[in-house]
């Protein structure tokens, strides 16, 4: 996806999300803010993005949203388990409508035969007790893997919680 299919992507969020007058927030590891970055760009997010969370280490993600230790000691950061906690935790924090987790192996170090790099988890929560997780591997280098991650976490949103509803 080129820049600025991305821009019109968060566009498209930004507008769906300005019209139900809600409010997005985001709790990211691997992609460093990118997500929050792509929203903002967008002029007049400010009216439906409410706030970002890096939580890149797992210490973050305790303290800022709420993950649980045990939830990181037993599974993981690269978990199911706690993206759910991440979202969730985020929804809460910024007292938004929606929220976007994700956390991931961007590489080139860091993963295993179990969680390879390019493994990232996606965990989408509403207001409404709404929620889903998604687990993708993504190819490329690190950059690359986390601009799929960015692109596939607003097109996920856009599609599962915001097109035609």
């Amino acid at each position: 996806m080129t820049d600025h299919e991305l821009m019109q992507l968060s566009e498209s969020v930004g507008q769906a999300l300005k019209q139900r007058g809600a409010t997005l927030t985001t709790a990211e590891s691997c992609t460093g803010g990118w997500v929050a970055k792509v929203i903002t760009d967008i002029a007049g997010s400010s009216a439906w993005f409410e706030r970002g969370f890096v939580t890149y280490s797992n210490e973050a993600k305790a303290q800022m949203i709420g993950v649980r230790e045990p939830t990181l000691i037993e599974h993981g950061a690269v978990s199911e388990p706690v993206v759910i906690e991440m979202a969730i935790g985020a929804l809460r924090a910024a007292r938004a409508d929606y929220a976007i987790s994700i956390s991931g192996i961007a590489g080139p170090d860091g993963g295993s035969d179990e969680k390879p790099v390019g493994t990232v988890w996606f965990g989408f929560a509403t207001a409404q007790g709404e929620g889903i997780t998604r687990r993708e591997c993504f190819s490329g280098d690190r950059e690359s893997v986390r601009r799929q991650a960015t692109v596939y976490a607003l097109k996920t949103l856009w599609q599962q919680f915001l097109q035609n509803t």
